[in-house]
């Protein structure tokens, strides 16, 4: 079969830049902060002192006194680890790290073995944990009858994207111009999330296989719309007339759970499995980056269905007869009920549409709205904050709280004060004379409306974290190297942002609308200074310098616990996962990973004595079929995403 051949991807990970809306980048703030604190002639630093002198009250190192042997002893009581370049994950001196749940292990049905040369199928996929672990988080299997198990839950984790060079025996092919549906089929089943019924036994955990909570969601389930896009006319498609439904949830990086106890998976980097030969595009399209060519070529699986949906071209005589708004079904929060296994995963579109990469949930009050913040991880994108129009009430409380509700978009002001921009249709200009129909239009468009309510354009929001007691917020920021000079913001506040950083606030009491914020701290290597009114706030050295922060995740002691993105530089080796006091601003190396990997996912049992980690890409970076790494199976094994189980050797709390 001489017209076989490799199929060429693209697999960067990171949307084009589709904000041209010209959005005040604070050039101007920036001139009128420095001058104003007259530090103009003193250079970055001394500007940046102006910019992020001002303090927050601050995260108390104090824990939340569930459990006494937390209060024993520093916030962190591990010695940093030096950077690592090494094949094997490494961790802080006193704990044992062990891979667990690698991608391709048996699951679900018939338990296909993983065969390690590419040749099982795509049904066997189906049945297996999927690929690219990332976002993921840990249920106590008594959760829904108020119980914190630390012994067995369910391990719900996201699968972000796939490999295809290592998926099939050979890598991807295309035959006459079109990709195999068996391939195809193996890469959709690849995607998703997967639902992991652990247990503990004589201090090993595994799989309890054969449970019924063991479950797979992947690029093509069954799911539905909420909120205010389902039914309207955005949702429409061949598959769904009347707008209700979507298949398949992709490109999930972070997570996100809620205090009823449901999972909430989050569409990030989606529209490059999508193309479209509309031209011009529409703005549901443009604005997103969905262009005239998809990612992994499934829509070319001519005469199947559920694949031709990825192409979005206007082909029919109306919506109800093509795929032209099958976008317009993706960039979602996606609730899934791990205790369910038979439920529908929920699309929550009163949340935005837009590169998600997590949600978290402010600190939750009986009898208050709920709040939730989500960052769209796409350079120059932005902030957004959701609060529910009831209360809520744990006898009660469920789903429903995530469809009705307002959702804003940040503004970080030079003197450190932010607002949040409500998107409702019918306030800040957001009317039909200025090209929004109603709710639903905002949603489907929440880029565009928040480039027009002014919201400030980030260096790719990713990850947050709220404190456990004192409901600060933290984001990080991981890099943006174009960003150029007249582009630098007070929230961002370096040009070729290459190391990234990370910002916090506090909301201001008895407003909705407005907070307080600050930066953290500021990546790069070591010597790099996160500076203060009068002296930096924090240095960098050999022990903590970072590049890239990604994950981010608090414990309910309040360490803030800091991933890394880079895929392994020279200056800082393998990525990491780093441990901050957000109090003191003491940051430590606790756990670096393998060659050319993310260390991505965080998350604990209740009594924080074991932690799971994820290793995301290990041995990617040659792009060309090759690979840099054998693990975690070693040998001349491909590699494989895995989780990482991370136990003290004396039995304690991680970190103590």
């Amino acid at each position: 079969m001489s017209n076989i051949k490799k199929f060429e991807f693209d697999n960067s990970g990171i949307d084009p830049v589709t904000n041209f809306s010209g959005n005040r980048p604070f050039a101007s703030v920036l001139e009128t902060r420095i001058a104003r604190r007259t530090v103009i002639k003193g250079g970055v630093s001394a500007a940046l002192a102006g910019m992020l002198g001002m303090s927050l009250v601050g995260c108390s190192s104090d824990d939340n006194g569930d459990d006494p042997d937390d209060n024993q002893g520093p916030l962190l009581g591990f010695t940093a680890i030096a950077t690592s370049v090494a094949n094997e994950v490494k961790v802080a001196a006193g704990y044992t790290a062990t891979p667990f749940v690698p991608w391709g292990t048996p699951l679900t049905g018939a338990l296909p073995e993983y065969l390690g040369d590419g040749t099982n199928t795509g049904a066997d996929q189906e049945q297996q944990v999927g690929m690219n672990h990332d976002g993921m988080h840990y249920f106590p299997i008594d959760f829904k009858e108020g119980g914190s198990s630390s012994e067995e839950g369910l391990l719900v984790m996201n699968h972000e994207y796939i490999e295809p060079d290592f998926l099939h025996p050979d890598g991807p092919t295309e035959v006459g111009g079109a990709r195999p549906e068996a391939e195809v089929h193996k890469e959709v089943a690849a995607h998703g999330v997967s639902v992991i019924h652990i247990k503990k036994t004589a201090g090993v955990w595994d799989i309890v296989h054969g449970s019924q909570y063991n479950r797979r969601v992947t690029g093509a389930t069954d799911m539905e719309l909420r909120g205010p896009v389902r039914g309207s006319d955005y949702a429409v498609t061949k598959h769904s007339n009347d707008g209700t439904l979507a298949r398949g949830t992709l490109n999930n990086c972070a997570m996100g759970h809620t205090p009823w106890g449901t999972y909430l998976a989050c569409e990030e980097n989606w529209a490059g499995y999508f193309k479209s030969d509309d031209d011009p595009k529409p703005r549901n399209l443009s604005r997103y980056g969905v262009g005239s060519n998809s990612r992994y070529g499934w829509d070319t699986v001519a005469g199947v269905d559920v694949y031709e949906r990825f192409d979005a071209s206007s082909k029919g005589a109306s919506a109800a007869d093509d795929y032209r708004n099958e976008p317009n079904t993706y960039g979602w929060i996606v609730e899934i009920d791990p205790f369910e296994p038979a439920s529908t995963p929920q699309k929550r579109t009163a949340l935005g549409r837009f590169g998600h990469e997590g949600i978290i949930f402010g600190l939750v009050e009986e009898g208050k709205p709920i709040v939730c913040y989500s960052g769209d991880d796409s350079r120059f994108e932005y902030i957004y904050k959701y609060v529910s129009n009831q209360a809520y009430y744990a006898d009660t409380a469920s789903g429903a709280l995530l469809d009705d509700g307002k959702l804003y978009v940040a503004k970080y002001n030079d003197d450190g004060s932010g607002e949040w921009l409500e998107l409702s249709h019918g306030v800040n200009g957001l009317t039909v004379d200025n090209g929004f129909a109603d709710q639903a239009d905002i949603l489907i468009n929440t880029r565009t409306a928040a480039d027009f309510v002014g919201a400030t354009p980030m260096d790719r929001p990713e990850w947050g974290a709220v404190h456990p007691t004192t409901g600060e917020a933290y984001f990080t920021l991981t890099n943006n190297s174009r960003r150029t000079e007249d582009q630098v913001n007070a929230a961002n506040p370096r040009p070729n942002n290459q190391y990234g950083h990370i910002i916090r606030w506090r909301e201001n009491s008895g407003s909705v609308t407005a907070f307080q914020w600050d930066i953290f701290v500021l990546g790069g290597p070591a010597g790099t200074a996160t500076p203060g009114e009068t002296a930096a706030l924090v240095t960098l050295d050999d022990s903590n310098k970072f590049n890239s922060p990604d994950g981010l995740w608090f414990d309910k002691r309040g360490v803030l616990w800091i991933q890394t993105d880079t895929g392994g530089t020279e200056e800082f080796g393998n990525d990491q996962m780093l441990a901050a006091d957000p109090s003191t601003r003491e940051i430590r190396r606790f756990f670096t990973g393998v060659v050319d990997c993310e260390v991505t996912g965080v998350t604990s049992t209740p009594d924080l004595k074991t932690m799971f980690v994820n290793i995301q890409h290990p041995g990617s970076k040659n792009g060309d079929g090759s690979y840099t790494s054998n693990w975690p199976d070693g040998g001349s094994a491909r590699p494989r995403a895995a989780t990482v189980i991370i136990t003290k050797d004396d039995g304690g709390v991680i970190g103590s």
